[in-house]
């Protein structure tokens, strides 16, 4: 069976506040893994997924906009 991947994905446009994971972590579908900040809030953003992070395409300072992949996890 292919591992399938699940790209983790801007929904608005923000800076990268924090990147609370590393390549190779293991996550589930409710653990936030990124920080955004917009308008002075910051929004966590969910792994969505269950499995281990193999790319991780932001770091803090960032400016991200909608769409765009910030990480991709490998499901498990």
């Amino acid at each position: 069976m292919i591992p399938m991947t699940h790209a983790v994905t801007a929904e608005i446009v923000a800076t990268v506040l924090s990147v609370d994971v590393e390549v190779g972590a293991t996550v589930g579908p409710l653990d936030a893994v990124i920080v955004l900040e917009s308008m002075k809030m910051e929004i966590p953003v969910l792994a969505d997924v269950s499995g281990t992070v193999v790319e991780i395409s932001v770091k803090p300072g960032d400016v991200v906009h909608d769409g765009d992949p910030m990480m991709m996890i490998e499901e498990a």
